[in-house]
């Protein structure tokens, strides 16, 4: 009897030992839990991909991080008729509240970047005839493609961004709020229904990010 309960302890254990270690100590359940957490305890720098778009001279992704502070990024295709217009409301919502920040003499917390994984297709006058579509806000909502396409891929392996197309000219795609640091690094992921909670959090951050001000 004694051995059946020995074994028993060992399987529970064993069971326990294994639970922790899949979900990082009980913290997380999903592997896309798991990534959130992985980019919170370590940040993810933006690869050195080449970017274009409707007045952006930056040469590449991580220069243009680190020209507009605080980033919020999320990545579209103009065509899609689908995920990307919940997330181009959420965007706008966004905009409304940092334009509102401005109107009240604070400056503008973060930044809002789209990033087209249609590259062959979104070229800098589709993506500036989209952002006229959204009433983006060129000072605060910016849009941009990775013209290469191995590059392009590059990024959004890098970032954990699933694209998959459909066969039809469409992608079914994962969707979030990427939030950039000023040092161009993916530090959080939200979910598009938490837009409150991402740009609370990007107030937090450009705050304590503010030259002069001790991190």
């Amino acid at each position: 009897m004694w051995r059946t309960a020995l074994l028993s302890l060992l399987l529970l254990l064993g069971g326990w030992g294994v639970g922790s270690w899949l979900t990082h100590d009980f913290q997380v359940w999903t592997d896309e839990g798991a990534r959130r957490l992985e980019v919170a305890l370590r940040p993810v720098p933006a690869p050195p991909v080449q970017v274009d778009g409707p007045d952006v001279t930056a040469a590449t992704l991580p220069g243009l991080l680190a020209g507009g502070g605080v980033t919020i990024a999320d990545f579209i295709y103009t065509d899609c008729r689908s995920t990307c217009l919940s997330l181009g409301s959420s965007f706008q919502q966004l905009q409304a509240a940092l334009q509102a920040d401005r109107a009240a003499g604070a400056p503008a917390a973060a930044r809002l970047l789209s990033i087209s994984f249609d590259g062959a297709r979104d070229d800098p006058v589709a993506l500036r005839d989209y952002a006229r579509r959204l009433n983006a806000d060129p000072a605060l909502w910016r849009f941009v493609r990775v013209p290469r396409a191995a590059q392009q891929q590059a990024l959004l392996d890098r970032l954990g961004v699933v694209v998959v197309p459909d066969g039809r000219g469409d992608y079914e795609h994962n969707a979030a709020l990427l939030v950039f640091d000023t040092q161009g690094r993916m530090v959080r992921v939200f979910d598009i229904e938490e837009r409150q909670l991402a740009l609370d959090y990007a107030r937090h951050l450009a705050r304590q990010q503010a030259p002069g001000t001790a991190s």
